[in-house]
């Protein structure tokens, strides 16, 4: 029985710095065969001369996609760097095609390249892609004796991440320069970002970190010290904010709705717990909002969404988070709002600190079940010569699955 299945239209070809000499037999049939081939210039330049048209792909990437898609249907060949499903072009295209409109032949990545030359065993190492994002993502990442690969823009990047890393007195760290891998301008140099001094590095770049240095890490469990928000104290305190994350129970992939969110405290350690994780924070305050994107930016999760506005006007119609923190305009209108639009199972954790706010927590909790939660706690603090506890304003927490 003949073969049903239609041929692709499109073939992704990941390339190398080695150019033709480094394309695999498939890449080079296609090549051969394409009615068209689509890239940037330094891919272009990578191939001899083809014997079909050639389009170049404009800057930005997404003015791209168009153009490719209006040759839907002709033998086309969109040429990518590597690894084009590994921090590369390919799924900002194939997002738009069926499954058998496309096939790829990736090449080795930068990143495959990266740890073969320095030694190191790649699923123990972490891999970014900051070419086209912010350094700050390298935050939540910092700790002594890690290894981190990173794809970075260009020679002047380079210089912006060793600023980045003394400034977080990281700047003992060695970084490994690496230009152009697996081409015939490849070139390796070693220095600390403290050190760094190269003016002359090309692109395309990737850096290696041996990160080193006094900078604090941030921990791995939730409850992150204070000071890492800025804030003018409307901020979930460290231990109550460690109790409503784990109450909140983040699981990867997951959205959170921080209603009332403050510094952002929540919304972000909400992401921290996963980097596929989502977070939508409805604040009223605009200097607060704007406060709780610069606190997400710094700690490497500027995926956090702001909405500035009161909940439950502000509230979108989807998607609907998986679950719900409300840390402030704790109200039965928001309460009402959220019970009508969120389906079965989203977990809702409330906290009230006045007597008015845990009275309508304790009507609702009857009404709708889950558990309240009394949180006290007390510091140590000087008293006369010697020390006594000061109690803190005690939290009721309320915690329900929909």
């Amino acid at each position: 029985m003949a073969d049903s299945t239609p041929n692709p239209w499109l073939t992704i070809v990941g390339i190398g710095e080695d150019g033709l000499e480094g394309l695999s037999i498939a890449s080079q049939a296609a090549l051969r065969q394409a009615e068209v081939v689509m890239g940037s210039a330094r891919h272009l330049a990578l191939l001899p001369v083809l014997n079909c048209p050639v389009m170049k792909w404009p800057v930005p990437f997404a003015d791209g996609l168009e153009p490719l898609l209006a040759h839907r249907g002709r033998r086309v060949v969109m040429l990518a760097s590597g690894d084009p499903f590994w921090f590369g072009a390919g799924a900002s295209v194939t997002r738009y095609l069926d499954p058998d409109e496309w096939v790829a032949h990736p090449a080795p990545s930068t990143f495959s390249l990266a740890a073969a030359r320095l030694g190191w065993p790649l699923q123990e190492t972490l891999c970014l892609g900051l070419h086209a994002a912010p350094l700050a993502r390298l935050r939540p990442h910092l700790a002594p004796n890690r290894n981190i690969l990173v794809l970075v823009r260009d020679g002047a990047a380079v210089a912006t991440l060793a600023n980045y890393l003394i400034e977080h007195r990281f700047g003992a760290s060695l970084l490994h320069v690496m230009e152009a891998l697996g081409g015939p301008r490849e070139r390796i140099r070693r220095t600390s970002a403290e050190a760094l001094a190269f003016d002359d590095i090309h692109h395309p770049v990737s850096v290696g970190i041996e990160v080193k240095g006094e900078g604090a890490s941030l921990p791995l469990t939730c409850g992150l010290p204070d000071d890492l928000f800025a804030s003018d104290g409307q901020i979930t305190k460290r231990p109550v904010r460690a109790l409503t994350l784990s109450a909140l129970a983040p699981r990867p992939g997951e959205l959170l709705w921080d209603i009332g969110a403050g510094s952002g405290s929540i919304g972000i350690e909400w992401l921290l717990a996963h980097p596929e994780n989502q977070a939508v924070a409805f604040e009223a305050d605009p200097v607060r909002a704007e406060r709780a994107c610069a606190n997400a930016a710094a700690l490497g999760v500027d995926r956090l969404k702001v909405v500035v506005g009161a909940a439950p006007a502000m509230l979108p119609a989807g998607p609907l988070p998986d679950a719900v923190f409300v840390g402030g305009g704790l109200s039965d209108n928001l309460l009402e709002a959220l019970w009508a639009r969120l389906p079965a199972a989203t977990r809702l954790i409330a906290n009230a600190v006045t007597l008015e706010s845990e009275a309508l927590l304790a009507r609702w909790q009857a009404l709708k079940g889950g558990s309240l939660l009394r949180i006290e706690l007390a510091d140590a603090v000087a008293l006369g010569s010697r020390r006594g506890w000061r109690a803190r304003y005690p939290v009721v927490q309320w915690s329900v699955a929909l």
